[in-house]
């Protein structure tokens, strides 16, 4: 029997894992999935920050607990990994959204902070997937003659879709969350045939601790202009796209980068 648009997007009895979940954008798709019925484990590196941030999901209703965790670091990912396992069983959805930024000119970019930016945002994306895939997604339960599957959304940005725009100067981010959009593309195409689904979502400029900075040099209010909907996103435009990619309503869509950005990458061509 074909299901209803609210059984398609119920996420009741699924695990999600969020990096990135204290704050800003990753804490609002943790709302997302939470409040589609998923249980939630966050993760970022500051426990002040994930107590605060698993208080306020579960004061909303949702099941939600946290790790912290380094996930440019491969042993904290694995603790991570293995603290998820042991306390929530296994992981149905994991949303890769630690990340990191670094702005300079590009003759002069420190080495250093272009290694730091492409371990977390590209290294780290990998090696949390490999792990959640083959002790999870990948395995096969018993008495199942296929592996459990799963979803996994990859946090790039429209900063992935073509060069800086005036004023930034971000060269390691923006190369970064290229690679991003690829890494998706692919692993997409050799896990579908396995029942895991992989999207990347590629937020526009949306106010958060990572992007206050060039806001405030750019201009918050000439950031929203230059955007077709004259607004920067806010912490509802997330949560639509995600619960798409994360729940039965996006079953047939993988290997895909969606925009929420107000129509910027249409105007750059994205």
């Amino acid at each position: 029997m074909t299901r209803t648009v609210q059984q398609l997007f119920n996420l009741s009895g699924k695990t999600a894992l969020v990096t990135g979940g204290s704050r800003g954008l990753g804490l609002q798709m943790a709302h997302a999935l939470g409040e589609a019925g998923a249980r939630i484990m966050l993760s970022s590196r500051k426990a002040s920050d994930l107590e605060e941030a698993t208080a306020e999901l579960q004061a909303a209703g949702i099941d939600a607990r946290w790790v912290a965790a380094d996930c440019a670091d491969e042993a904290s990912i694995t603790h991570l990994v293995d603290e998820t396992l042991q306390r929530m069983g296994d992981i149905d959805i994991l949303v890769n959204n630690a990340g990191a930024t670094w702005g300079a000119p590009a003759e002069d970019h420190p080495v250093a902070a272009w290694d730091k930016v492409m371990n977390l945002n590209v290294r780290g994306y990998f090696l949390l997937c490999q792990q959640v895939a083959k002790r999870s997604m990948l395995t096969v339960p018993a008495g199942a003659d296929k592996a459990r599957g799963g979803r996994i959304i990859n946090v790039a940005s429209i900063a992935g879709l073509g060069g800086n725009v005036p004023g930034m100067q971000t060269i390691a981010y923006n190369t970064s969350k290229a690679a991003v959009i690829n890494f998706t593309r692919t692993l997409a195409c050799e896990w579908g045939p396995r029942g895991i689904n992989v999207n990347a979502v590629c937020p526009g400029f949306f106010p958060s601790k990572m992007t206050a900075g060039l806001l405030d040099k750019l201009g918050a209010d000439t950031m929203a202009a230059h955007a077709p909907l004259h607004r920067l996103g806010d912490d509802e435009d997330l949560k639509g796209l995600t619960l798409l990619f994360a729940s039965d309503a996006g079953k047939h869509i993988t290997g895909q980068h969606m925009a929420v950005d107000g129509g910027v990458s249409a105007l750059i061509g994205g």
